[in-house]
């Protein structure tokens, strides 16, 4: 694989994951009450318990964005100087 290769690779990766990141937050701020039936259905959680689970959860997706796509592609366009 060439450098051209592995930098567009990682550019769509961050593109489709942050895409993907910012859909599950559209999806909780417009269908929280929706989501929040759905997973009370299959677990015991209090309204506090889901928002700070999503949020949590959100954060460390984010991080892995960053840390697994975001952080390769700067490093590779930072090999050319």
């Amino acid at each position: 694989m060439t450098m051209d290769q592995l930098k567009e690779f990682f550019l769509y990766s961050f593109l489709l994951n942050y895409g993907m990141l910012i859909f599950w937050g559209l999806m909780f701020w417009f269908w929280r009450d929706g989501m929040y039936r759905l997973h009370r259905s299959w677990f015991r959680l209090s309204e506090e318990q889901f928002d700070s689970s999503h949020h949590f959860m959100m954060s460390i997706y984010k991080i892995g964005i960053i840390m697994f796509n975001l952080v390769p592609l700067l490093a590779l366009c930072l090999m050319k100087f």
